[in-house]
C-alpha cells in the first residue's frame, strides 16, 4: 500500500488505534468473543486516505456517501460478496457509491493477497468494528460499532485539516445528561428502546431535516412548564400523542427486531417532523408529545445572561458565553426555558447542523450547554 497523501491520515491514525485497541482489550477481558479485528496503523491510514480522496470526487454530479468497514466476510453476517474484489481506490469507491449510499450499508474491506480490497457489502458488523463514513466532501466520520445492537458511536471527525477526537471521558462527569452518555456509547438506561437511546434517535432525525428545531423534555407529573410558554398553544395534543411511547413499550414484548426498529424509526421521524414547525415541541419523560409550535417566554423578570459551554472533544475547555452567541433566538429561548424550568432539558438543532443540549447544572448554578453535533454526524 502506498504512503497516504492525505497527511491527516498519518497524524490521527495512531490515536484512533489506541481507542479501538483499548475497547477491544476490555471486551476480551470481559469474555467477549467474535469481535471485529483492530486494523494496524498502515491499514488505518490507507482506509482514511482512500475515503478522503473519494469524498472529493463526483459521480454524475453528486458527492459520494459511502461507509467503509474493516471486516472479513466471515464476520459480516449475511452479506453481498463480489466475485471479483475491487481495489481500495478513490475512483472505484466513487463509482460504487450510488449503490451503497443508503444508511446502514457498509462496504466491507479486507486484505486479499496482501492488498486491501473491497469484497462486498453488509448491514451486519461485529462489535467494535472500525468504520469510516464519508459524510460529505472532505468530511469523514470515524465510527465504532458499539456493543448495543445496531448502534454506532462516533470516535473522530475529520474535515479537511481539522481533527476532532471525541472525548468519551465526558460520560463520567457527574451531571452528564443521559442523552450525551448514550451518544458517547454509555447508555445508562440499558438497551436500544430506552428513553436515552430514543432521544438520541430523535436528535439525529431533528438534525437531518435541516430546518432547525427545539424539543423541550419536561416531567410527566408536572404542568409547571406551561408557565414558561405563551398560551393558548396552537398545536396542543388532547390527549397526548403516545405513538412513540407505545412503540418503545413494544421493545420488551416478543416482536421481530427488524419490524420493531422500522416502527421506532417511523415514530421518531413523525415526532421530528413536528420540530420543523416554528416553535418548540414539548415531550414528557414518558415520551408523550404534549404540544408543538410552542412559543417560549420568560417565567419571571430574571433573564439568563450566560451559560457554560462544553463540547465532548479532546482539547476543548469549558467556557462561558451569552446564549444568543450559540445560534440566535432559538438557543436563547431554550436556555431561558431551562433557566426557569430547572428539571427540564432542551434539545436544539440549528439549520446549519449545530446541535446543543441545554440542562441546568446544580454544581455550576447555571445553564450548561453541551454542543454535540460532532456526535450526530
Amino acid at each position: 500500500m502506498p504512503d497516504p497523501s492525505y497527511s491527516v491520515a498519518r497524524a490521527v491514525s495512531g490515536r484512533l488505534l489506541e481507542h479501538f485497541a483499548g475497547h477491544h482489550d476490555a471486551a476480551r477481558a470481559a469474555g467477549r468473543t467474535k469481535l471485529a479485528p483492530v486494523p494496524d496503523q498502515t491499514v488505518a491510514e490507507a482506509l482514511i486516505d482512500a475515503a478522503f480522496w473519494a469524498s472529493l470526487r463526483r459521480e454524475e454530479g453528486l458527492s459520494p456517501r459511502i461507509s467503509l468497514a474493516f471486516v472479513p466476510p466471515e464476520l459480516a453476517g449475511v452479506s453481498l460478496q463480489f466475485r471479483d474484489t475491487l481495489p481500495l481506490h478513490p475512483a472505484a469507491l466513487a463509482k460504487l457509491a450510488p449503490a451503497v449510499e443508503r444508511a446502514s450499508i457498509h462496504l466491507g474491506v479486507w486484505r486479499v493477497d496482501g492488498d486491501l480490497r473491497v469484497w462486498g457489502t453488509t448491514r451486519s458488523l461485529p462489535p467494535f468494528c472500525f468504520v469510516i463514513e464519508v459524510a460529505g466532501s472532505g468530511l469523514l466520520v470515524i465510527k465504532q460499532r458499539s456493543d448495543s445492537v445496531g448502534k454506532f458511536v462516533n470516535v473522530a471527525v475529520l474535515e479537511g485539516d481539522q481533527i476532532k477526537i471525541v472525548n468519551e471521558g465526558e460520560a463520567a462527569a457527574p451531571e452528564c445528561p443521559p442523552v450525551l452518555r448514550s451518544l458517547l456509547g454509555f447508555d445508562p438506561f440499558g438497551p436500544p428502546g430506552r428513553p436515552a437511546s430514543v432521544m438520541v434517535e430523535l436528535a439525529a432525525a431533528m438534525r437531518s431535516h435541516g430546518r432547525g428545531g427545539t424539543v423541550l423534555r419536561v416531567p410527566a407529573d408536572s404542568t409547571a412548564w406551561q408557565e414558561s410558554a405563551i398560551a393558548p398553544f396552537t398545536y396542543a395534543m388532547e390527549p397526548p400523542y403516545r405513538e412513540l411511547a407505545r412503540v418503545v413499550g413494544e421493545r420488551d414484548v416478543d416482536k421481530n427486531e427488524e419490524e420493531w426498529r422500522d416502527a421506532l424509526r417511523h415514530a421518531v421521524e413523525g415526532v421530528a417532523g413536528l420540530t420543523a414547525v416554528d416553535g418548540a415541541t414539548v415531550i414528557n419523560d414518558r415520551l408523550d408529545v404534549l404540544a408543538f409550535g410552542v412559543k417560549i417566554r420568560p417565567r419571571n423578570t430574571v433573564l439568563v445572561s450566560a451559560v457554560v459551554v462544553t463540547e465532548p472533544i479532546e482539547g476543548r475547555a469549558a467556557r462561558q458565553e451569552a446564549p444568543a452567541r450559540l445560534g440566535g433566538t432559538r438557543h436563547l429561548s431554550a436556555a431561558q426555558f431551562v433557566f426557569d424550568q430547572r428539571d427540564a432539558v432542551a434539545l436544539v438543532a440549528s439549520q446549519d447542523g449545530n446541535f446543543t443540549i441545554f440542562r441546568w447544572s446544580q454544581a455550576e448554578r447555571m445553564v450548561h450547554a453541551h454542543r454535540v453535533e460532532a456526535l450526530l454526524l
